[in-house]
């Protein structure tokens, strides 16, 4: 008995050796934790809190045994958050999508805690940190703005909500600007019908846009091109009334001169069309 108690208490002094497997590379990492530091979840916390400033590997450890260990502690909440927003700051495309994943699993194990707008926020970034600019492959651009449409939906009264408003605002932009390159690119293939569909889409979907000055005079001008005089007229007008100190203003201020003179022709055309018959009866 005595034996037994004896080895109890050594084994019990001897330090917990935990080895995790690190997925990236299968490399192996150790760290040392005493029985003591094992017991405490803010002594836990502490340590992964200052390893992960110069070793992300060994901190994570360490803030993984917190979650294991004390799952329904506030450390562990706070351990969570460490270690999505280490990946977060490596900014690579896999350390994003654990980021993003890390933050997705603090929202649904702690729907009701303060830091989950936050999270959500964060998830909405780590697909913005990676658009690219107007003209190339718009998908991560929709996914960010559909994960910030979410804090506003999901957090309405937050802090991040409102910085994800502002967000929201420069997607929106960049999309509506990818939407008018693909339009113009219609446009100059005189593929006019097809043009017309994207910017009519881009006018009711976009309305804050900044180039809607560019989105109307496009409209009006292929309504030009295709003769159709009368839906052309509104849009170049808009143009020219609502963003008098643009370029697009002096196009479509041309265009319009241009319509008024075809008309006027026209008209001429008629009246010496009119013209002729009597001029045939008045002769002797």
């Amino acid at each position: 008995m005595h034996t037994r108690m004896t080895n109890k208490t050594a084994a019990a002094l001897v330090p917990l050796l935990l080895v995790f497997a690190l997925a990236a590379g299968c490399k192996k990492k150790t760290v040392e934790i005493t029985p003591a530091m094992a017991s405490s979840d803010e002594a836990l916390y502490k340590l992964g809190e200052e390893a992960i400033k110069h070793d992300m590997e060994k901190g994570i450890l360490y803030l993984r045994q917190v979650i294991d260990s004390f799952p329904k502690s506030f450390y562990a909440q706070r351990a969570k958050l460490l270690i999505a927003d280490a990946y977060f700051r490596k900014g690579d495309d896999t350390n994003m999508l654990l980021a993003s994943a890390e933050y997705r699993e603090f929202i649904r194990t702690y729907p009701y805690s303060p830091s989950a707008a936050y999270s959500q926020y964060q998830v909405a970034l780590t697909f913005y940190k990676k658009i690219l600019k107007p003209g190339r492959d718009p998908s991560k651009t929709i996914q960010a703005l559909a994960e910030f449409k979410k804090v506003i939906t999901d957090f309405p009264g937050s802090d991040q909500a409102k910085e994800a408003q502002a967000k929201i605002k420069d997607c929106e932009e960049r999309l509506a600007a990818h939407n008018a390159e693909i339009a113009i690119s219609y446009y100059k293939r005189r593929a006019y019908k097809a043009s017309i569909s994207r910017l009519t889409e881009i006018m009711t979907s976009y309305p804050e846009y900044s180039r809607l000055d560019k989105i109307y005079y496009y409209l009006g001008d292929c309504y030009f091109k295709l003769n159709v005089i009368d839906q052309a007229v509104p849009y170049f007008t808009k143009v020219v009334t609502d963003y008098s100190g643009r370029s697009m203003a002096k196009r479509a201020s041309g265009r319009l001169k241009e319509i008024e003179a075809r008309k006027t022709a026209v008209s001429k055309a008629k009246a010496k069309v009119k013209a002729k018959p009597e001029d045939k009866k008045s002769r002797p």
